[in-house]
């Protein structure tokens, strides 16, 4: 009999005030101790409880900018930011836990592959084979001035640039055999040199000699995540992604991205399950499905309009606050591109005769990821019907409220979709490569 197919599940962090809902830190329950080793170690403890395949580390490289040409809007409402540096405290999670995958947010932009292939590998090692990269290009121009340059490479260039970055880091990854570490007190062998190579890698952008100094991990390198959304971002994922991490706004649009996907995976000569795709959902759950719509009232009712504006105004590239919040969207002039811009960030409110500033309010709590609302048995009909429809492989969820929303997750639907079948009851390896594919 063919294997039963079984969801994934992903937890989306990142290390500041808020996730994708930019009201959430303001809860009366919100534990804001992200500064605190004890917060992450808790989290990832939590998650493994629940077997989650990963959980990982979203990450911006700078504080958002354009709105009002400063960062007192999302400094002052506790916009979407990421404030640490993810690497240390998936080291701190590591150490309390031996199954649950870490994933972090690197630049394929801004880090150079050798940096990129030690500091992950090192961590894919010492974890026992659980680290995923996750790979951005970057998007903005304010990552790239922190870092020295005045602007991004050309939109059209950066996915290319990436491609060979990869590839680089791959190589790198791959330059020390399985079995090349020895560690023969006997013969003296410490490690076999004739079983470490150099790579000598060499493209348009990116040189490298190697070898690496990390012998491989137990599941050989680190898995490939990605979340391109535009076609050459597809074809960038369909490469190298294991793990496609993507926001759709309804099950129609995760329908029509599978699909696509999927076929571009194939195209690259790859088989459909060597890519697990998921889509961000975020859950309000409560003991009915009435005390769950009014949770989700509540929680939304704590975003600012401010932080929606400032937020939308850095994903859309256009300082919004020239336009009045209470100005219709639908009569809103912007320059064609930055309206097409606007119109994907709003996908499926346009014919709502929504105003500027309610369309901001709506992107911030969630941006525009479902909210999957109601008790821990309806929570888990939602994500089943979007599973066996194959609209995905699984979820990456967003949290409201932190960390409460992953502890009723995984106390209260988790259970529900084991007794489904739908979802593990205990890990069957130590890998995340392993989990992926389990």
């Amino acid at each position: 009999m063919p294997k039963q197919r079984r969801m994934h599940l992903v937890a989306y962090l990142l290390a500041g005030p808020t996730a994708h809902h930019h009201g959430a830190w303001r809860h009366p329950e919100a534990d804001l101790a992200v500064f605190t080793p004890q917060w992450h170690e808790h989290i990832a403890r939590v998650l493994e409880a629940g077997k989650f395949d990963s959980l990982f580390f979203a990450d911006i490289l700078g504080l958002y900018d354009l709105y009002g040409g400063s960062f007192a809007s999302i400094l002052r409402c506790g916009g979407q930011m990421g404030l640490l540096d993810p690497m240390p405290l998936l080291a701190m999670m590591a150490r309390v836990t031996s199954h649950i995958g870490l994933g972090a947010t690197l630049s394929s932009t801004f880090f150079a592959p050798y940096h990129l292939a030690r500091t992950l590998g090192t961590l894919d090692l010492l974890s026992g084979g659980r680290v995923a990269w996750n790979v951005v290009a970057s998007h903005g121009h304010l990552e790239a001035q922190n870092f020295g340059a005045e602007q991004l490479p050309p939109r059209e260039s950066r996915y290319d640039y990436a491609d060979e970055v990869v590839e680089a880091v791959c190589r790198l990854w791959e330059s020390w055999d399985a079995d090349a570490l020895v560690l023969d007190k006997q013969r003296g062998m410490y490690a076999d040199p004739d079983k470490v190579h150099y790579v000598n890698y060499q493209g348009r952008w990116i040189r490298t000699r190697g070898p690496l100094t990390v012998p491989r991990s137990p599941q050989g390198r680190p898995v490939i995540m990605q979340a391109g959304s535009s076609p050459r971002g597809r074809d960038f994922a369909a490469r190298w992604g294991e793990l496609v991490f993507t926001l759709q706004h309804s099950k129609a649009d995760m329908l029509a991205f599978y699909r696509d996907v999927k076929a571009r995976v194939v195209a690259q000569g790859r088989q459909t399950e060597e890519c697990v795709i998921l889509p961000s959902v975020d859950p309000i759950i409560g003991e009915t499905d009435a005390i769950a719509r009014e949770r989700q009232a509540f929680v939304n009712e704590l975003v600012q309009t401010e932080a929606g504006m400032a937020q939308m105004s850095g994903h859309i590239g256009v300082d919004l606050s020239r336009f009045p919040p209470d100005q219709p969207l639908a009569d809103m002039q912007l320059e064609a591109g930055s309206r097409g811009s606007l119109d994907v960030v709003l996908q499926g409110t346009q014919a709502q005769g929504l105003t500027l500033g309610e369309a901001a309010r709506r992107f911030a709590t969630s941006e525009l990821c479902p909210q999957i609302v109601g008790s821990p048995g309806h929570v888990a009909d939602q994500l089943q019907e979007l599973f066996e429809a194959e609209a995905c492989d699984g979820f990456i969820l967003t949290p409201t409220l932190m960390p409460g929303m992953y502890e009723q997750f995984c106390r209260a639907v988790v259970p529900e979709l084991q007794r489904r079948g739908l979802f593990r009851s205990a890990y069957s390896g130590t890998t995340l490569r392993g989990h992926l594919r389990d």
